[in-house]
Parts: structure tokens; C-alpha cells; sequence
């Protein structure tokens, strides 16, 4: 494999191999941190590790390996999602400790007298801390939650610790599969981040979902919000038509004392083909950012064309805010602007075009109907009146991927960056969201415009990434 047509210049991809959660995310002694689930063998099936990257603008990143693989009994079928706890003056020199969580995947030998179904039986779910005093050397693991510690209402399908500091206490989100088949999470408490004992389980007043994967707590200007990744919601015309679903229960109070959620606010976070496992963290600043897995498990859509040596990315981080209406709103965070370059104005039904598959196109003030077409019409973003319309025009740039739409009544603004295979969608500031991979055939890349606007410009963007590999390690 050779063909680097697609390589992304500002999302994080691994060099070679293959990628889905991020995990760990946070910024530890002014440095950020993002590492995210790794096989290095693809396309062959291995088992998981974590691969680690590093920046400190957002924009420009670093590959700084895999330090975290399967060398114990209680990772041997990998090293699964998890989150990063910075604990505050923890370290022996008086800064920062970065505490990793995961869970450690073992899946027993498969034999068929002993009837193993591998959700009931035949495998462990092991929560492990590792830590780090300057966010490249770690520690060795310690096993601090397994099978026996989990609620008697459990499957054996518990994982992706989310760990987070409230009140004094550190506490722990993880997804769960219950014995009737039903999504929910498990909150724990510790004194010490290493001492954990159970304080509640969280369900939806009705089903939703056989499992809910993922889970997070956004908590912004004092309105907690419950993230999770339920699986098995049925398709339906406007929502739920990923594989499995990915977004957030806005709460009536704290996560520390919520037991039960509504269903019917369930909100997704991304309408697009190629969203999931999002995960969140607090900056230095306060800000609260999202990044998620632009990927997918489904087999009828590609996210590896011939010739690709590695499969999916990350998606930009997104700064998260409260809208009007209470729901959150998702933006790139703004340090990307800076690898704009000069503003190359969009006039009505009149294309333009530059060498690179790498732009961002803002179109603001926008007055009823109308399209943005890229490359004749191979991807389209359309506003009906009614609706915001995703559609592929050339199967062959599609890999699969068919028409999404979302009801809305009115179209403010848009935005879409564009990064060589990837496509990030906002309208009306990040309130809606679409994510897809493409795979353009075009030489040029042409962008065209129907909407009547008070602003619409398109920015080439920089190659942010064109160094990341440089000193890149293959494990």
C-alpha cells in the first residue's frame, strides 16, 4: 500500500494502521494530549493499543508512539477506551499527575462445550490506572476494578472509564450492558482515584439501547450533561443512522444524583457517516472540548481505498457551549484559523477552484434556499426551506456513504472544512453538525455556491501535519 492521495493535513491519523476512540484526552503541564485506539497491523485483526499524540496549539501534532499495549494478563486482548484524570500537585514534584484510565479487554479461548456467548460468559472487563509525570514516561499498571466489582445487574460488557474530579472526590463514569439487554451506566466514587466503591446506576426511563459504550459528563456554566454511545437504536428517516449512535442527556441537576434520564432529550451529536466515541475534556482555559472517532465499523462503507496504508482519523476539536435553546453547540476550536490563508470570496453559482482538497468555507447571513456543491456536485450540502440535505453525486467519492438529512427551519450559517478525505459540516453555529469521510478523484479542488449571502468566502488551509510523521515510530 503506497497511495497517500488522502493523507489529511489537520486531522490526527496514524501514519500506518488503523484507528478508532480517542482516548486520554487532556492538556497536562501545558501540553495537549491525545491518544486514541490503535492497531498497527491493520488490515490484518489485531488486538488494540493506544497510540499517543501531542500538541500544543491544537493545529500542529506530534506522533509520539504507542506506549500503552498489552503486557499483562489483564489487558492481553487489549487495552481499551478510557480518559485522563489530571490530578492537581499529585506528582512527586509537587505538579501535575496524569492518571490514565481503561479498560483491559480479556476474551477467554473459545470452546464450545463450555457454551460461551461472550457478553454472559467467556470474558473480563478489567479498569486499570496508569500514571505519568510528563506525559511520556509511564508507570506500570494497576488493576483496580474486575468482574466481581461490578453490580449482579451486569453483563460482562463494562468499560470506558470516564474520570473526572467534583466535589472533593474523583469519580467514574462506565458503560454497562444490563442482564434484560438494556444500556445504562455505573457511577463510582474514590477518595484516592485508586479505591473505588459504587454510588449509583443510571438508566433511561424506558429502553434505549442494549449498550450504552462511551461515556462522558459535560459540565458547563452549571448544567450537567450525560454522554453516552447507546447501541441498537433502530434507524429512522432524520436520526439514528450511524451503526450506533453517539450524543447526550441534557440533566435537570448533577450527574452525582441522577439515577434516571429521559430518553426522549436524547441529543446527537453528529448527523454525519462517520461519527463516534466522542470524548471531552477541560482545558487550561476552561474550555471544553470534544474530539471524536471519524470512522466506522460497517463494512459496506470504506474508509480505505486501494492503496490507503492507514484507516480513519479524529475529528478537529471542537469547543462546546450552551446555545439558546440549552442544547450544546459544537465549533472548531479557534486556533485553527490560523492555517488559513488569503479569503477567496464565493460569489452565487460562480465556482472556484485551488490545488489543494483543503479549505474552509464560511458562508454567513444567509438568505433561503440554496447549495454548496464540491467538485461538481461529488458531495452537496443543500437547504430545502425544511431541510439540511448531505448528498453524494459520484459513488466512487462516496465509498458507500448515501444521502443524510436533518429537519430545520431556518439556515443562519455554514460552515465546512474540508481536509483532503475528511468533511466537517456546522450550520447555524454548530448547533448542527454532519461528519463523512470522501475520497475525491478531482485534481482541483472546485467549490460553488447558490446560497444568497451577506458573507461567503472559502480559506485554503496549510498542511498543519505535513511534520507530524516525521520522527514518526511505526510501534
Amino acid at each position: 500500500m503506497s497511495n497517500e492521495r488522502y493523507r489529511l493535513g489537520f486531522h490526527i491519523a496514524p501514519k500506518t494502521g488503523w484507528l478508532n476512540d480517542p482516548n486520554g484526552l487532556c492538556q497536562f503541564r501545558g501540553v495537549y494530549h491525545a491518544f486514541f485506539q490503535f492497531n498497527p497491523v491493520w488490515p490484518k485483526i489485531d488486538t488494540k493499543y493506544w497510540r499517543h499524540f501531542t500538541s500544543t496549539d491544537l493545529v500542529h501534532w506530534k506522533d509520539c508512539g504507542t506506549p500503552l499495549v498489552t503486557d499483562i494478563a489483564e489487558d492481553r486482548n487489549g487495552v481499551y477506551s478510557g480518559s485522563a484524570c489530571v490530578r492537581r500537585g499529585m506528582a512527586s514534584d509537587g505538579g501535575d499527575l496524569m492518571c490514565l484510565y481503561y479498560t483491559g479487554n480479556v476474551v477467554y479461548k473459545d470452546d464450545p462445550e463450555a457454551g460461551m456467548d461472550f457478553v454472559h460468559t467467556g470474558r473480563e472487563a478489567n479498569e486499570i490506572l496508569v500514571t505519568s509525570e510528563d506525559g511520556e514516561h509511564f508507570s506500570e499498571k494497576s488493576v483496580l476494578l474486575r468482574n466481581s466489582d461490578y453490580p449482579d445487574v451486569c453483563t460482562l460488557h463494562v468499560r470506558d472509564p470516564k474520570v473526572w474530579e467534583q466535589d472533593g472526590r474523583v469519580w467514574m463514569l462506565l458503560g454497562a450492558r444490563d442482564l434484560d439487554d438494556e444500556g445504562m451506566v455505573l457511577l463510582y466514587g474514590s477518595d484516592d482515584g485508586r479505591e473505588w466503591r459504587i454510588k449509583s446506576q443510571v438508566y433511561s426511563k424506558n429502553p434505549f439501547g442494549y449498550m450504552w459504550e462511551c461515556p462522558n459528563i459535560v459540565q458547563i456554566d452549571g448544567h450537567d450533561f450525560l454522554a453516552v454511545c447507546p447501541q441498537g437504536l433502530p434507524d429512522e428517516v432524520d436520526r439514528w443512522q450511524n451503526l450506533w449512535q453517539a450524543g447526550y442527556f441534557p440533566l435537570e441537576g448533577s450527574i452525582l444524583d441522577t439515577v434516571l434520564v429521559d430518553e426522549t432529550t436524547f441529543v446527537e451529536w453528529d448527523l454525519g457517516y462517520d461519527f463516534y466515541a466522542p470524548q471531552v475534556f477541560v482545558d487550561d482555559s476552561g474550555r471544553t472540548i470534544l474530539i471524536g472517532w471519524m470512522g466506522t465499523f460497517e463494512d459496506n462503507r470504506t474508509s480505505s481505498p486501494n492503496g490507503m496504508m492507514w484507516a480513519h482519523c479524529l475529528t478537529v476539536p471542537r469547543v462546546l457551549t450552551i446555545g439558546e435553546n440549552g442544547l450544546l453547540r459544537q465549533n472548531p476550536a479557534p486556533e485553527l484559523d490560523a492555517m488559513r490563508g488569503e479569503a477567496i470570496p464565493l460569489k452565487v453559482s460562480r465556482h472556484v477552484a485551488i490545488d489543494e482538497h483543503r479549505g474552509d468555507i464560511v458562508i454567513e447571513g444567509i438568505q433561503g434556499v440554496g447549495a454548496l456543491a464540491l467538485d461538481d456536485n461529488a458531495v452537496e450540502i443543500a437547504y430545502t426551506g425544511e431541510k439540511l440535505e448531505v448528498s453524494f453525486g459520484n459513488a466512487e467519492v462516496a465509498g458507500g456513504r448515501i444521502d443524510r438529512q436533518v429537519p430545520l427551519d431556518h439556515l443562519d450559517d455554514l460552515r465546512v472544512m474540508v481536509d483532503t478525505s475528511a468533511i466537517e459540516i456546522y450550520a447555524n453555529g454548530g448547533e448542527t453538525v454532519f461528519s463523512t469521510r470522501w475520497f475525491p478523484t478531482a485534481d482541483m479542488f472546485k467549490v460553488e455556491a447558490s446560497f444568497k449571502s451577506d458573507h461567503a468566502v472559502m480559506y485554503p488551509l496549510e498542511d498543519a501535519m505535513a511534520d507530524a510523521y516525521v520522527d514518526s515510530h511505526v510501534m
